[in-house]
């Protein structure tokens, strides 16, 4: 039996998919089960607009979405659902990302979408994010993120005693 989908990440094009699929990679390490989407807000309204309002009756608790250039796509979506929305700015135009960033913060007052940074990193913290947000009522994941924590405080202090091995 497969376990139910709980995050939909949407991208505005397939080329995304490998910068998102870093949402997706943090997602299946917490055992939190997804999937991905090519959905774009100005290339298939429909498509995106029917996506966003059947996600909360199919089980889906968090929304993430991917675009470059406008990068309007967590806007539309945002504007279709009361489920939480987080955009990652893809870096996909002349302009570096910029323009994406920018798309994506500026939300009127009363749709919000939770920004990201631009780029894999952005698509990184995004699936952490969302494991976050489900934490608040599943102690399982809670203990993951907070091990997970602790690895990375572990792993800076490894790597501090080496470098003052190698210099000191």
């Amino acid at each position: 039996m497969s376990k139910k989908i709980e995050v939909g990440i949407l991208m505005g094009s397939d080329s995304d998919a490998d910068v998102m699929g870093e949402a997706a990679k943090v997602l299946k390490e917490y055992g939190v089960a997804c999937e991905m989407v090519v959905a774009s807000a100005h290339r298939s309204p429909k498509r995106t607009m029917l996506y966003a309002t059947s996600a909360e009756k199919r089980g889906i608790k968090i929304l993430i979405c991917g675009a470059g250039h406008a990068a309007h796509l967590a806007g539309v979506v945002a504007a279709h659902t009361t489920l939480p929305v987080i955009g990652v700015p893809i870096d996909s135009s002349s302009l570096k990302g910029l323009d994406s960033i920018l798309s994506t913060v500026q939300m009127p007052g009363g749709i919000p979408v939770a920004t990201m940074a631009i780029g894999k990193s952005g698509a990184k913290n995004a699936g952490i994010f969302a494991v976050e947000i489900l934490a608040l009522g599943n102690v399982t994941l809670r203990k993951k993120l907070n091990a997970n924590r602790e690895d990375m405080e572990t792993q800076v202090a490894e790597k501090d005693k080496k470098l003052k091995e190698k210099y000191s």
